[in-house]
């Protein structure tokens, strides 16, 4: 899926791919900032919040650099039958929001389809999972204190501008389950500096780094961090773990009183099982299992099909073997003919299918296709508010 947004952040950080991800800082700035106004703008933040039923940790506000009480931004909405919804109190987060405060809203994908669509192009890029955290801050008001991710971080600065700094890491590549707390920041700066609207910054796992508006007067500042946690050797293991009960020796109790020399089946086992399911196979196996997001289902009493996308989080794989061609994504495997090879390029390139013009470029048979997948749930149909995701940052397959 080519995306500007990506485009945009490959082009500001010098990257040509996902390669350099988690190794080193990186910071630079878009050709076009222009194009941050069109990823999200406060105004556009803040009626998501109004308009969602929020709650905290999703949701939070930080004020002197102290979390804020929901109950100063947070409201019971009550029906005239007495049911109550969480929901954001406008008048009192725009009290704090004039003080000077920071708003947090996290996983901000699963509201935004422009947020929903740049998450899935940038899973499609990296191979890695990735949501979204978009963080308004008004005023002098200072952000988080000194901290550490246990992922790696691009940072997109879409209005206003805030302070940062950023520090080597003092444990390397530090996990979010690890043996080791770290919580002693490094004491070695990388960089301090302001970000301005259509500014980038990579910060890797575990480098320590904070952000403020603390002394900058009135302004404001609204930041996007794509999160993108990347598969270790210990998730390696992990899955291995789940493997290993296919085997009856794993299933036994382990018995000490059996003296030494007992528990070497299962260590033999257990290298073995380690040379036959190496790293390669599990970061393909993550791709090809990860079950199926959400999305509007099609109705075809709600209308026929004409414009479909794919929605996978990861992008298909296309298996060639003679006259036919098997689709492996989201835990499924479906199997075509050779000559639905067309349509299927068209239709899981991740781009919107207006079907009616496919079938010049594919064949007559890509709106049957279409048919199946979404069905299937790897395609789904393109309403207008998913389609606004797309408009001026994906261009359609068939123009």
């Amino acid at each position: 899926m080519e995306h500007q947004l990506i485009s945009a952040v490959e082009e500001a950080l010098g990257w040509n791919g996902p390669e350099e991800l988690g190794k080193d800082f990186a910071r630079g700035s878009m050709r076009d900032p222009a194009l941050a106004r069109r990823v999200l703008t406060p105004n556009h933040l803040l009626d998501i919040a109004m308009r969602r039923s929020l709650s905290r940790p999703q949701f939070r506000c930080f004020q002197k650099g102290v979390e804020v009480h929901p109950a100063v931004y947070c409201t019971d909405s009550v029906s005239p039958r007495g049911q109550s919804i969480p929901m954001a109190d406008m008048r009192g987060l725009g009290r704090l929001l004039r003080e000077g405060a920071t708003l947090i809203l996290d996983q901000l994908n699963v509201f935004d389809p422009t947020m929903e669509v740049a998450c899935r192009a940038l899973q499609w890029w990296s191979h890695e999972r990735v949501q979204v955290n978009a963080y308004l801050t008004t005023n002098d008001a200072e952000g988080f204190p000194l901290h550490w991710d246990d992922h790696d971080v691009v940072i997109v600065q879409l209005a206003g501008e805030k302070q940062w700094e950023v520090r080597t890491a003092s444990r390397k590549v530090p996990m979010y389950r690890d043996c080791d707390p770290n919580d002693t920041a490094s004491a070695e700066t990388i960089w301090t500096g302001v970000l301005r609207t259509g500014d980038v910054m990579h910060i890797p796992r575990g480098h320590w780094h904070r952000a403020t508006r603390s002394g900058s007067g009135p302004g404001k500042s609204l930041h996007v961090t794509f999160g993108i946690t990347r598969r270790t050797g210990a998730s390696w293991l992990a899955w291995l773990a789940d493997w290993c009960r296919e085997e009856e020796v794993f299933r036994y109790d382990l018995d000490r009183r059996q003296g030494a020399g007992s528990s070497e089946p299962l260590i033999e086992a257990a290298g073995r099982l380690i040379r036959e399911r190496p790293p390669e196979d599990f970061l393909a196996a993550y791709e090809e299992e990860t079950t199926l997001p959400r999305h509007v289902p099609f109705l075809d009493v709600l209308g026929m099909l004409d414009v479909v996308v794919c929605t996978t989080h990861f992008a298909p794989r296309l298996r060639e073997r003679g006259d036919a061609v098997d689709v492996v994504a989201s835990g499924k495997k479906l199997t075509f003919s050779a000559k639905a090879l067309p349509a299927l390029r068209l239709l899981l390139s991740g781009r919107p299918v207006l079907l009616d013009r496919a079938s010049a470029v594919a064949g007559a048979e890509v709106t049957e296709v279409a048919e199946i997948l979404v069905k299937e749930e790897l395609c789904a149909v393109l309403t207008p508010e998913l389609f606004s995701g797309y408009t001026g940052l994906v261009t359609n397959a068939v123009s």
